[in-house]
Protein backbone atom coordinates (compact mmCIF):
# COMPACT_ATOMS: atom_id res chain seq x y z
CA UNK A 1 0.00 0.00 0.00
CA UNK A 2 2.98 2.29 1.08
CA UNK A 3 4.58 1.74 -2.33
CA UNK A 4 1.42 2.16 -4.44
CA UNK A 5 0.96 5.47 -2.78
CA UNK A 6 4.41 7.17 -3.73
CA UNK A 7 3.96 6.02 -6.61
CA UNK A 8 0.67 8.05 -7.32
CA UNK A 9 1.91 10.96 -5.40
CA UNK A 10 5.28 10.84 -8.04
CA UNK A 11 3.03 10.31 -10.91
CA UNK A 12 0.71 13.13 -9.53
CA UNK A 13 4.18 15.70 -9.16
CA UNK A 14 5.19 14.49 -12.83
CA UNK A 15 2.26 15.53 -14.28
CA UNK A 16 1.80 18.56 -12.34
CA UNK A 17 5.31 19.49 -13.35
CA UNK A 18 4.77 18.66 -16.97
CA UNK A 19 1.47 20.83 -16.80
CA UNK A 20 3.30 23.53 -15.51
CA UNK A 21 4.23 26.47 -17.97
CA UNK A 22 7.48 27.58 -19.11
CA UNK A 23 8.69 30.87 -19.76
CA UNK A 24 11.07 31.77 -22.33
CA UNK A 25 13.32 34.89 -22.92
CA UNK A 26 14.45 36.36 -26.40
CA UNK A 27 18.37 36.50 -26.24
CA UNK A 28 18.60 39.85 -28.55
CA UNK A 29 22.42 39.32 -29.16
CA UNK A 30 22.02 35.87 -31.01
CA UNK A 31 18.10 37.21 -32.69
CA UNK A 32 17.37 39.60 -35.40
CA UNK A 33 14.32 41.18 -36.90
CA UNK A 34 15.03 41.90 -40.80
CA UNK A 35 12.36 42.91 -43.63
CA UNK A 36 12.45 43.85 -47.18
CA UNK A 37 10.24 45.67 -49.54
CA UNK A 38 10.49 46.47 -53.29
CA UNK A 39 12.01 49.67 -54.68
CA UNK A 40 11.06 51.23 -58.04
CA UNK A 41 9.37 47.75 -59.10
CA UNK A 42 12.87 46.67 -59.66
CA UNK A 43 15.02 45.67 -56.48
CA UNK A 44 14.42 45.62 -53.26
CA UNK A 45 15.52 47.36 -49.71
CA UNK A 46 16.33 45.38 -46.85
CA UNK A 47 16.18 46.83 -43.48
CA UNK A 48 15.80 45.83 -39.44
CA UNK A 49 14.87 46.67 -36.26
CA UNK A 50 17.52 46.67 -33.94
CA UNK A 51 15.53 46.89 -30.28
CA UNK A 52 13.07 44.56 -29.35
CA UNK A 53 12.42 41.95 -26.84
CA UNK A 54 9.69 39.10 -26.33
CA UNK A 55 8.64 35.88 -24.73
CA UNK A 56 6.95 32.91 -24.63
CA UNK A 57 4.93 30.78 -22.41
CA UNK A 58 4.65 26.87 -23.39
CA UNK A 59 3.33 23.55 -21.41
CA UNK A 60 4.87 21.36 -23.29
CA UNK A 61 8.18 20.45 -24.90
CA UNK A 62 7.68 20.89 -28.67
CA UNK A 63 5.91 24.28 -27.94
CA UNK A 64 2.78 23.41 -29.20
CA UNK A 65 0.64 26.04 -28.30
CA UNK A 66 2.97 28.12 -27.16
CA UNK A 67 1.74 31.82 -25.92
CA UNK A 68 3.92 34.54 -27.26
CA UNK A 69 4.58 37.88 -26.96
CA UNK A 70 6.94 40.56 -29.39
CA UNK A 71 7.29 44.18 -28.96
CA UNK A 72 9.75 46.18 -31.26
CA UNK A 73 10.66 49.72 -31.09
CA UNK A 74 10.01 51.28 -34.20
CA UNK A 75 12.70 53.82 -33.71
CA UNK A 76 15.43 51.70 -33.64
CA UNK A 77 14.84 51.24 -37.75
CA UNK A 78 18.29 51.15 -39.72
CA UNK A 79 17.80 50.42 -43.59
CA UNK A 80 21.79 51.74 -43.93
CA UNK A 81 20.45 55.13 -44.78
CA UNK A 82 20.03 57.71 -42.06
CA UNK A 83 17.68 59.87 -44.25
CA UNK A 84 16.14 56.91 -45.54
CA UNK A 85 15.11 56.06 -41.61
CA UNK A 86 14.27 59.49 -40.76
CA UNK A 87 11.48 59.48 -43.39
CA UNK A 88 10.30 55.84 -42.08
CA UNK A 89 9.97 57.20 -38.47
CA UNK A 90 7.97 60.27 -40.25
CA UNK A 91 4.09 60.47 -40.16
CA UNK A 92 4.78 59.33 -43.63
CA UNK A 93 5.18 55.97 -42.17
CA UNK A 94 5.33 54.76 -38.94
CA UNK A 95 4.90 57.91 -37.51
CA UNK A 96 6.94 57.11 -34.32
CA UNK A 97 6.63 60.39 -32.32
CA UNK A 98 3.10 59.17 -32.06
CA UNK A 99 3.68 55.40 -31.90
CA UNK A 100 7.26 54.52 -30.77
CA UNK A 101 6.18 50.92 -30.36
CA UNK A 102 5.40 47.73 -33.20
CA UNK A 103 3.82 44.58 -30.79
CA UNK A 104 2.74 40.87 -31.30
CA UNK A 105 0.48 38.47 -29.26
CA UNK A 106 -0.27 35.42 -30.46
CA UNK A 107 -3.39 33.82 -30.67
CA UNK A 108 -2.64 29.97 -31.82
CA UNK A 109 0.23 28.48 -32.44
CA UNK A 110 0.33 25.33 -34.30
CA UNK A 111 2.43 22.35 -34.96
CA UNK A 112 2.06 20.94 -38.71
CA UNK A 113 4.58 18.31 -38.86
CA UNK A 114 7.94 18.02 -37.61
CA UNK A 115 9.84 21.45 -37.14
CA UNK A 116 7.19 23.30 -39.22
CA UNK A 117 4.44 25.60 -37.21
CA UNK A 118 1.64 28.15 -37.93
CA UNK A 119 1.57 31.13 -35.99
CA UNK A 120 -0.93 33.29 -35.77
CA UNK A 121 -1.64 36.79 -33.59
CA UNK A 122 -2.34 40.13 -33.64
CA UNK A 123 0.07 42.89 -35.20
CA UNK A 124 -0.41 46.50 -34.17
CA UNK A 125 1.22 48.81 -35.84
CA UNK A 126 0.93 52.68 -36.03
CA UNK A 127 -2.11 52.22 -33.61
CA UNK A 128 -3.78 49.61 -36.18
CA UNK A 129 -4.35 46.20 -35.04
CA UNK A 130 -4.49 43.17 -37.81
CA UNK A 131 -4.54 40.01 -37.62
CA UNK A 132 -1.61 38.06 -38.96
CA UNK A 133 -0.83 34.77 -40.04
CA UNK A 134 2.86 33.40 -40.33
CA UNK A 135 5.34 30.72 -40.84
CA UNK A 136 7.52 28.84 -38.17
CA UNK A 137 10.71 26.74 -38.31
CA UNK A 138 11.72 25.61 -35.18
CA UNK A 139 15.66 24.89 -34.81
CA UNK A 140 15.60 22.72 -31.69
CA UNK A 141 16.66 22.97 -28.34
CA UNK A 142 19.72 22.19 -26.73
CA UNK A 143 20.09 22.21 -23.07
CA UNK A 144 23.38 23.50 -22.15
CA UNK A 145 24.83 26.67 -24.69
CA UNK A 146 27.54 26.59 -22.89
CA UNK A 147 27.00 28.88 -20.09
CA UNK A 148 24.30 26.79 -18.49
CA UNK A 149 21.49 27.98 -20.62
CA UNK A 150 18.81 26.08 -21.81
CA UNK A 151 18.40 27.75 -26.00
CA UNK A 152 15.76 27.01 -28.07
CA UNK A 153 15.57 28.67 -31.74
CA UNK A 154 12.94 29.79 -34.68
CA UNK A 155 13.04 31.30 -37.45
CA UNK A 156 9.74 32.81 -38.42
CA UNK A 157 8.68 34.21 -42.10
CA UNK A 158 5.56 36.07 -43.52
CA UNK A 159 4.31 39.20 -45.39
CA UNK A 160 1.98 41.92 -44.75
CA UNK A 161 0.28 44.65 -46.67
CA UNK A 162 1.63 47.98 -44.81
CA UNK A 163 -1.01 49.39 -46.34
CA UNK A 164 -3.59 47.90 -43.67
CA UNK A 165 -1.86 49.55 -40.77
CA UNK A 166 -1.96 53.21 -42.42
CA UNK A 167 1.43 53.14 -43.61
CA UNK A 168 0.74 54.30 -46.82
CA UNK A 169 3.06 56.84 -47.99
CA UNK A 170 3.69 56.37 -51.66
CA UNK A 171 5.24 58.29 -55.05
CA UNK A 172 4.91 57.41 -58.29
CA UNK A 173 7.55 57.06 -61.13
CA UNK A 174 7.80 58.70 -64.39
CA UNK A 175 7.16 55.03 -65.62
CA UNK A 176 3.96 54.66 -63.67
CA UNK A 177 4.92 52.28 -61.34
CA UNK A 178 5.47 52.89 -57.61
CA UNK A 179 8.81 54.00 -55.41
CA UNK A 180 8.02 51.42 -52.39
CA UNK A 181 6.14 48.27 -52.68
CA UNK A 182 2.85 47.75 -50.74
CA UNK A 183 3.79 43.90 -49.36
CA UNK A 184 6.58 43.85 -46.68
CA UNK A 185 8.50 40.47 -46.08
CA UNK A 186 9.58 39.34 -42.72
CA UNK A 187 12.51 37.01 -41.35
CA UNK A 188 12.75 36.92 -37.76
CA UNK A 189 15.01 34.85 -36.21
CA UNK A 190 15.13 34.25 -32.95
CA UNK A 191 16.91 32.48 -29.93
CA UNK A 192 15.08 31.70 -26.67
CA UNK A 193 16.50 31.64 -23.29
CA UNK A 194 14.45 28.89 -20.86
CA UNK A 195 13.96 30.81 -17.76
Amino acid sequence: MKKAITLFFTAALSLATYAQSATWVVDPSHSNVNFSVSHLVISEVDGIFKSFKGNLTSKSEDFSNAKINFEIDANSIDTKNEKRDGHLKSEDFFYTEKHSKISFKSTSFKKQKKNKYILKGDLTMRGVTKSITLNVKYGGTIANDGYGNIKAGFIITGALNRIDYGVAWNAKTEHGGLTVGEEINLVVKLEVVKQ
